[in-house]
Formats: C-alpha cells, sequence, structure tokens
C-alpha cells in the first residue's frame, strides 16, 4: 500500500483576539497558494490515477487539495485534533490496494510517520506544503515500511 501524507500550505494565523474566527476556517496565504500549487504540479504526474485523496474539513486543506485538480473526500476524521490510530484506520493500512492521499495537518502527519517507521512520536516534523510517500511491503515474511520519497515544494 502506498500512504502519501501531504501537509496543508502555509496558512493565515488566528487573530490574536479569535473570537468569531476558528481554526478550520484558515485560508492559505498567497505564499501558501504557490506551494500547493507546485507540489500539486509534482504530485498529478506522480499520483496514480486510482489514487483516493482524502482531505481535512479545515480551509486550508480543502484549498491545497483543490490545486491538485482531482476528486476528493472530506474526511472528519482528519481535523486539526486528528490521532495517528485514526488516520491509518481511515486509510485501512496496510492492507489497502489502492493509493490513497491524505491532505492534513501537523501534528498527526509527523506522529503517523514516526509511528510506522519506529521513530519517537515527536521525532518526525513535516515542513508546510511538503509530501511524505510512505509504503509497505513484506521483506522475509515481515511488514516494512519505507519511505519513496520526501518532497519539499521549496525545492521543486
Amino acid at each position: 500500500m502506498d500512504l502519501i501524507l501531504w501537509r496543508h500550505a502555509e496558512a493565515e494565523e488566528l487573530p490574536g483576539d479569535a473570537e468569531g474566527g476558528s481554526d478550520l476556517d484558515r485560508s492559505l496565504t498567497p505564499r501558501g497558494e504557490k506551494q500547493a500549487a507546485r507540489m500539486a504540479v509534482w504530485l498529478d504526474r506522480q499520483l496514480p490515477e486510482r489514487a483516493r485523496i482524502l482531505v481535512s474539513p479545515a480551509r486550508r486543506c480543502e484549498q491545497t487539495a483543490l490545486a491538485l485538480g482531482r476528486k476528493y473526500k472530506v474526511r472528519a476524521e482528519l481535523g486539526p485534533d486528528a490521532l495517528p490510530g485514526q488516520l491509518l484506520e481511515l486509510v485501512q493500512w496496510p492492507v489497502n490496494k489502492l493509493p490513497i492521499l491524505v491532505i492534513g495537518h501537523q501534528p498527526v502527519l509527523g506522529q503517523t510517520i514516526a509511528h510506522l517507521l519506529g521513530l519517537q512520536e515527536n521525532d518526525c516534523a513535516v515542513k508546510k506544503g511538503a509530501v511524505w510517500w510512505l509504503r509497505t511491503r513484506e521483506r522475509e515474511g515481515a511488514p516494512q515500511t519505507v519511505v519513496v520519497t520526501v518532497q519539499s515544494p521549496e525545492v521543486l
């Protein structure tokens, strides 16, 4: 199974008096829009057509997904307070046969990567707009997770 984790691109900060404003309503900044567009061009060339795309309900995640120009599903389980177990259950890791792209948030993306690679929970930071592509495979009868690639919009 291929699991592609894409952190939303740079977003507006919450105003200091967050009254009336919600974290879910934060939009991408102009820089974030460029980051999403740059990564989307790369991803569109790499992702198989049959890949499923699951997106956090946060506006900044949906805006990131829109840059890719493919159909996606918004899933509440991928919100800013998501947990690695919820994410892995949602994507049916490692048994799902389809490649899955998840567009979401830190810290859950980094925690999920750390869990799958056997690292400490806080050992893996995912930069805004970056993609981590993981794959499960069997080696000598045991499941193994490998990193296929890590891409950042700044280096594309």
